[in-house]
């Protein structure tokens, strides 16, 4: 049977793009930035047998801040760094709509999990992890039934944490110590 973990990108896997680049979104290659022990975290869970499904919204492609074809670009670019460091990914899964479209697979909804599990042919949810760096990460984990993780490596901090309705599973401070829990 395969193991898999679900994961956000930006602030998860990637430096979140707030702030300091265009727009506020990754819209170019060279705003990629992978945040430290990033790809030594995608290789140990390679090593212990999971396969990494990526749940990203990016909505600034609805906004026309970039194309769908450069968010394509940047995730096989993504996702070739992290091949050839010896991880994993299984799939790359990003809601495009805007927050207006009050689409089902932008998150808070669990929609992406949902098509992921189905192409994937994962089972069961209950028993993964979902790593992400916001209340709607975790929303959307807890709603598709995974055990959730919050990572203090992006856009949250742990006294944002505390405030939330919807409470993580764990925290770590970033993806490799969510890696190493969830390895164990």
């Amino acid at each position: 049977m395969d193991k898999y973990v679900f994961m956000d990108r930006d602030g998860v896997i990637n430096k979140d793009p707030q702030g300091w680049t265009e727009y506020s979104y990754v819209t170019r290659w060279e705003d990629f930035h992978f945040l430290p022990g990033t790809l030594g975290a995608f290789k140990r869970l390679s090593h212990a047998g999971y396969k990494t499904v990526i749940i990203s919204n990016q909505q600034g492609v609805g906004k026309g801040y970039f194309t769908e074809k450069t968010l394509d670009d940047i995730t096989k670019k993504m996702v070739k760094a992290i091949e050839e460091t010896g991880g994993e990914v299984a799939g790359v899964y990003c809601c495009t709509h805007t927050k207006e479209e009050r689409c089902d697979c932008r998150k808070p909804d669990s929609g992406l999990f949902i098509k992921a599990q189905k192409e994937l042919g994962i089972d069961d949810l209950t028993a993964l992890f979902y790593i992400g760096d916001t209340e709607r990460d975790i929303q959307a984990g807890k709603k598709a039934g995974l055990k959730t993780i919050l990572v203090l490596s992006g856009k949250s901090t742990l006294e944002d944490a505390e405030k939330w309705q919807s409470k993580p599973d764990y925290i770590c401070d970033d993806l490799l110590a969510a890696v190493n829990l969830v390895v164990g």
